[in-house]
């Protein structure tokens, strides 16, 4: 900084030499906003996204203030002011700094949190709504930050604000641990993305239901019932989910089928796979198909293995697959066979 205030000492007058310098940041700030709205505005418009033309926007002017207060702080340096009205003068002028960055930041961050949540719930379904939260939450750490910087700059102990925030946080972290571990299972499942908006899910505890929101602080489910399941997110992160609508959507179902003895095997499996492909639920690819599982204790046991459209249609195509099996088998006379016990009576 020497050097260069040197290098501007063109007149005896410390005055004439502050204004000098204060003139040539000036220009430089103009310059360097000719730079910043041409070149780098030219570089943004290659890419797709508008978030960076944007951020040029919100960085211009803090950027030519930036300059031109640099300037006045180096004007300061001329008149050789006593070191307390320079300490005033050089902490209000790296005040203003502060001030002018942390609402650069604010506004940046605002965008970032935006555009981030809305792609964010483009792909998992997440409610738009907690964008004012995150934002505020932003905003809130940033004046800290900022709070902090200009406590420095005037050479105030901090330490004391420090050890007082960190009781209070500690205390509002125990009061709302709660509400805090569902906010980092929101992160977490907004992070690995183990199910969006309209999937099927079985939770460990057996529920089951479409995703219809998912919220900062809990998921809701809606069952086959119509019936509503709030679960907050700290259990959805620490629960073994089961995604039926993942990595496809189809789903696939079983049937079990048991005929009696002395069935011909064929004609069965060949009426199953025929039912199953009169289905319009049913997928044709991959193919259903029919395994002969066991010999039971009163039939043969056999399993129909199809594919559906999606886990939502479950329930109404087992409904259609057994009332045609039931049907076709009695027409085909093949039997159902069910527990039976014969009892012999002897007498002496």
């Amino acid at each position: 900084m020497t050097g260069f205030i040197e290098s501007l000492e063109i007149s005896n007058s410390p005055y004439v030499n502050a204004a000098l310098s204060i003139l040539v940041f000036i220009v430089i700030a103009k310059i360097i906003d000719l730079i910043v709205d041409k070149v780098l505005r030219k570089i943004a418009s290659f890419t797709k996204s508008r978030i960076d033309d944007k951020i040029i926007d919100l960085v211009r002017g803090p950027i030519f203030f930036t300059v031109i207060i640099t300037g006045c702080i180096f004007a300061v340096a001329y008149p050789n002011l006593e070191l307390k009205s320079a300490f005033y003068f050089n902490g209000i002028l790296y005040s203003v700094l502060a001030v002018i960055w942390c609402v650069t930041a604010i506004r940046i961050s605002s965008l970032i949190i935006e555009r981030a949540i809305y792609r964010i719930s483009d792909a998992t379904g997440l409610s738009r709504d907690i964008v004012p939260l995150v934002e505020n939450i932003s905003k809130i750490a940033i004046i800290i930050a900022g709070l902090m910087m200009v406590l420095s700059i005037w050479k105030l102990n901090i330490t004391p604000i420090i050890a007082s925030a960190g009781i209070a946080g500690a205390a509002v972290a125990f009061a709302a641990k709660d509400t805090i571990a569902n906010l980092f299972g929101g992160i977490s499942v907004f992070m690995d993305k183990p199910f969006k908006i309209g999937d099927y899910i079985v939770l460990d505890q057996g529920e089951r239901g479409e995703v219809v929101a998912i919220g900062v602080r809990s998921t809701r489910i809606r069952t086959r019932d119509d019936i509503q399941i709030t679960v907050p997110n700290s259990i959805i992160a620490n629960t073994k989910i089961i995604n039926e609508s993942a990595p496809i959507p189809n789903y696939r179902t079983r049937i079990p089928v048991a005929v009696a003895y002395g069935s011909d095997i064929d004609i069965v499996q060949e009426t199953l796979l025929n039912i199953a492909a009169e289905n319009t639920n049913v997928l044709a690819e991959p193919s259903p198909r029919v395994r002969f599982r066991a010999f039971g204790e009163s039939s043969l046991n056999f399993e129909l293995l199809c594919w559906i459209k999606e886990p939502a249609l479950r329930g109404f195509t087992i409904h259609e697959l057994n009332c045609g099996i039931y049907k076709k088998f009695q027409e085909i006379k093949i039997k159902i066979p069910f527990p039976q016990r014969d009892v012999h009576i002897y007498r002496d």
